[in-house]
């Protein structure tokens, strides 16, 4: 077993911010402006653009796919209260402070602040979520708050000049910062904050329709080209050592969109020599790299080769994929310790109470979803997605808070806790807040939760063998326009085995494919697969697509078990140092207030169902019994899953 663990020293982002007080704004104090007035008019959100192989699968648009009642739901709701609650003048506040525009909003806190010089980043992350909102749930409020929001970008915008800033320029902090990094300073982050700021621009325009949202962003397009065009490569290679989180991204995405070869030239100067030569070579040297830093940068790689065609992009992504997600995760899928990456393989010698950062994990998913578009035959992409999910995102927010709040990083040492709340410099497994918080995991948290029916389906269509992809197991219904059809998904799942899917509306011929996830309890007679109560024959095989093609007709259902069992994993450095998971479902000990100086000895073989309890169980542990439960379901308490 490992030492006793002691409390690391304070992450990056910590230091960071203590350091970032320097260059104060001055606030202006004033009572807090009245929120937005909310409607419910229901109204059906655009579909989204999105690039990918022409023969491969495609994702739904978000209008296509509902939500039905279950944790994933739960968890949107609340989330969706508070995108609906924070006012939008108190995160302008510092827009319009940065170029001479009236406000009186009162300043938010945490990395919001108007003495941080991360200040603007959650806007983005705002508008990206309400636009995701509205495009799943049609509500108008979601779509008419996000205008709002754009309209007051644009005006300070159209300031930036009189402010002496160069056109284009949008930002909470003045453009000087940029002075600094060109000149090898190490600022907080600044490209990062305007990824976050153009992405949410670009959701807006492709999810809420929002053309003004477009405009805004083709000038912050123009502002980057202008901004990085005299530098040299030597010069902006140096630029790139400060967090830039995903300008490749973003720039590559509106050319796809726009096919303007002036925005992937300027994508392009965004690619890393130092990450991505090694990665192109099928090395991981990512030891003692920040892991979210990198993350981003890799999640571009993608779209670049969208872009251009270049084989080399694919490799850096999946390279990167593999090594992060079979040689750096954790038992619950997540990555990093303290934020950094450590050697391959090295687990058990870095469990601490700040492993995990969530934002991670929110870009892994999307890296893998990414990669899933240009290799559907392999699953095993989609397993990582649905681990992670289950077991860090869905389980990263407080579902005692009625907005929905996040923690930072999933701790992992023993005795770590979830537990409300705290600004910066709070325990690390406190939750976020309305206005004292902001951190990067507040803003990805407002993403995650109002996008997990995403991903739930794909499909192929303009060919002549049509199929719908059914990735996630999750309660919600899918309306496929080109066929007419409506899925219906009925599962139990996380709690139970079994699924039900209901054809409605039309008839069409297509291929059903089905994953057949890679935790299945394979060989035991009890999984099946039956289409109006009949068997079919097809064999499930664990990390694989099951395939049922057919006339399908309004009425048609599928029902389908997969039976999952107890699994003991071991630490790759220490065989000794094990979790423990039932089917996707890692499980927890629970110990209420009681702190843990050390891990725990448990004895596998005392692992026992608790009667009437399809997930829960006891095990002895250090002479004592244990609750063991779902790691998602555990708040506000100490835990242990090592």
């Amino acid at each position: 077993m490992p030492a006793p663990h002691s409390r690391p020293a304070p992450s990056r982002r910590q230091v960071l911010f203590t350091a970032s007080a320097a260059a104060a704004t001055t606030a202006i104090p004033a009572a807090p402006a009245a929120a937005a007035p909310a409607t419910t008019t229901a109204a059906s959100g655009p579909a989204t653009t999105e690039h990918r192989p022409a023969s491969g699968p495609a994702p739904f648009p978000l209008s296509a796919v509902r939500l039905l009642d279950g944790p994933f739901l739960a968890n949107m709701r609340r989330t969706c209260a508070y995108l609906l609650f924070v006012d939008p003048d108190r995160l302008l506040h510092t827009f319009r402070l940065n170029v001479g525009l009236p406000t009186s909003a009162e300043p938010c806190g945490g990395w919001e602040a108007p003495d941080v010089q991360l200040r603007g980043h959650t806007t983005g992350h705002l508008l990206s979520a309400l636009a995701q909102a509205h495009a799943n749930t049609g509500e108008r409020a979601y779509a008419d708050k996000g205008r709002l929001l754009v309209a007051a970008l644009a005006e300070c915008q159209r300031a930036a000049p009189a402010a002496g800033f160069r056109r284009g320029y949008l930002s909470a902090f003045p453009e000087s910062v940029f002075d600094l990094l060109e000149a090898g300073g190490r600022p907080w982050a600044p490209y990062y904050t305007l990824h976050k700021i153009m992405a949410g621009l670009l959701d807006q325009y492709l999810l809420s329709g929002n053309r003004e949202a477009f405009d805004v962003l083709l000038e912050m397009a123009a502002w980057t080209e202008a901004r990085t065009a005299p530098l040299s490569h030597e010069r902006m290679q140096g630029v790139l050592k400060v967090e830039f989180g995903g300008m490749n991204d973003v720039l590559a995405r509106l050319h796809l969109e726009t096919g303007d070869p002036v925005h992937l030239r300027t994508a392009r100067r965004f690619d890393h020599d130092e990450l991505y030569a090694p990665l192109a070579a099928g090395r991981d040297e990512l030891a003692g790299r920040h892991a979210n830093t990198e993350i981003a940068k890799v999640v571009g790689a993608v779209p670049g080769y969208e872009a251009t065609g270049e084989r080399r992009y694919l490799d850096i992504a999946d390279t990167f994929w593999t090594a992060v997600v079979r040689h750096h995760s954790y038992a619950i899928g997540g990555n990093s310790d303290q934020e950094l990456l450590g050697p391959p393989d090295e687990i058990a010698s870095r469990l601490s109470d700040v492993t995990c950062e969530n934002c991670n994990s929110y870009n892994m998913l999307k890296l893998g979803r990414h990669l899933f578009l240009h290799d559907p035959t392999r699953t095993e992409y989609l397993d990582h997605y649905e681990w992670t999910l289950y077991n860090q995102l869905l389980a990263e927010q407080d579902p005692g808070s009625e907005h929905g709040f996040v923690t930072y990083y999933t701790g992992l040492w023993a005795g770590s806790r979830r537990e409300p709340k705290g600004g910066l410099g709070s325990a690390p497994g406190s939750y976020s807040g309305d206005y004292d918080n902001f951190s990067c995991d507040h803003g990805t948290g407002l993403e995650t939760h109002t996008k997990f029916a995403d991903t739930v389906y794909f499909r192929t269509s303009g060919t002549r063998r049509p199929a719908l992809y059914v990735n996630l197991f999750i309660p919600s219904q899918v309306h496929w326009r080109e066929t007419g059809v409506t899925l219906r998904q009925e599962t139990d799942h996380p709690t139970g085995d079994r699924t039900r899917l209901t054809v409605t509306g039309g008839a069409a011929r297509f291929a059903l494919r089905i994953r057949v996830p890679g935790w299945l309890a394979a060989g035991d007679g009890r999984a099946e697969l039956k289409v109006n109560g009949r068997r079919t024959g097809n064999r499930l095989e664990p990390g694989t697509y099951t395939t049922v093609t057919r006339h399908w007709r309004s009425g048609d259902r599928v029902d389908l078990v997969l039976p999952r069992v107890p699994v003991w994993r071991p630490a790759p450095d220490n065989p000794q140092v094990r979790s423990v998971s039932y089917g996707p479902l890692v499980l927890a000990g629970g110990y209420g207030d009681t702190p843990l100086a050390t891990l725990p000895t448990v004895r596998p073989e005392t692992l026992r169902r608790t009667p009437g309890e399809p997930t829960r169980f006891t095990a002895e542990a250090d002479g004592r019994q244990v609750l063991l439960r779902p790691f998602h379901e555990v708040h506000h308490q100490r835990y242990n899953v090592y």
